[in-house]
């Protein structure tokens, strides 16, 4: 059996009242790991935790057998792209990443030689003498990315490593990630998007406020995201001879009037929803002025997914036990 390269136990970090990381556990190996999660989920203090920027309030967080924590020998193994800019902006692109691979140990010739090989799989090649101050954020993101893999890491931290890229840069760069990985790195990818981390892998970890709400294989958190109710709201001008076409439609929940001119309806069949909706109405002759919801919003399916999660902790929860009667004298 493979070891772990990433391991979490009861990992938890606040910062004063406010909680980044709460209780999380997991176990990571190779491959592409993808980390999903609205803005403000914890993902990355998380990052910064496995990075080893970070020491834990609880708990602990292990990389390759090994705390991170102001261990150098960890570190040296880890390639990381943060999601915050922080460059030496006089430098050129090939100096600024030779210097930070010599931090992981190589000399100044085999520096260069990883910085240039990095740069050119980022398509850098042709700006990779110029100072990284003249950079627009897409290069600046794909320097980056550059700095993290040019040491051949065993374990990958990226952070939102799309973000400020076109999409034909985004299609070299997942490409570039899904390598690594089939090669034996673990590499754990961080994004608000799904559609973004379903290009790079099937593994699936989802993370909110702190709490790791689901994990495993991209099909079956689609199953449970398929499982979470929908709310879809039809604006159009007779909603209540829509509601009276709609009122036996399989796919419907429950149906209800928020406004004069508004029909909301509660799915989980989203898809067949947004199909037969515009069909009845069309046979109706009634025109929908706006059809959206929500609920389709990643934020919305992981709070379903945190309260369903808490709910079975209630239910599965032992009940107290009845107070032992008072003896008497």
């Amino acid at each position: 059996m493979t070891a772990p390269m990433i391991r979490a136990e009861r990992l938890g970090k606040w910062y004063g009242p406010v909680i980044g990381v709460n209780d999380l556990s997991l176990t990571l190996g190779p491959g592409v790991h993808g980390l999903l999660g609205p803005n403000g989920s914890g993902k990355t203090t998380f990052l910064r935790l496995v990075a080893g920027q970070l020491r834990p309030s609880t708990g602990k967080v292990e990389v390759l057998g090994a705390s991170p924590w102001n261990r150098p020998e960890v570190l040296a193994r880890i390639g990381l792209c943060p999601e915050v800019d922080a460059f030496w902006e006089e430098l050129t692109g090939v100096e600024l990443v030779q210097a930070l691979v010599r931090f992981s140990g190589f000399d100044e010739r085999e520096a260069r030689e990883r910085a240039v090989r990095a740069l050119e799989l980022f398509e850098l090649a042709d700006v990779m003498n110029r100072p990284v101050g003249t950079y627009s954020r897409g290069m600046k993101q794909r320097t980056k990315l550059a700095q993290a893999f040019a040491h051949d890491p065993e374990v990958l931290i990226l952070d939102e490593p799309l973000a400020g890229t076109d999409p034909l840069t985004r299609t070299a760069i997942v490409g570039a990630i899904r390598s690594r990985g089939e090669k034996g790195a673990c590499v754990l990818v961080s994004s608000h998007v799904l559609h973004e981390v379903e290009s790079m892998t099937e593994n699936v970890l989802l993370l909110l406020k702190g709490q790791l709400v689901a994990e495993g294989n991209m099909y079956r958190i689609r199953e449970l995201i398929d499982e979470h109710p929908h709310r879809v709201l039809v604006e159009c001008e007779r909603p209540r001879d829509l509601c009276r076409a709609l009122v036996d439609a399989p796919w419907v929940l429950s149906l209800r009037f928020p406004a004069e001119h508004e029909l909301e309806i509660e799915t989980r069949a989203p898809d067949a929803c947004y199909t037969e909706v515009p069909e009845r109405a069309l046979a109706l002759g009634i025109k929908i002025r706006r059809l959206t919801s929500p609920d389709a919003s990643l934020e919305a399916v992981f709070r379903y997914l945190v309260e369903v999660k808490h709910k079975r902790e209630r239910v599965e929860a032992p009940a107290p036990s009845a107070p032992r009667p008072e003896a008497r004298a």
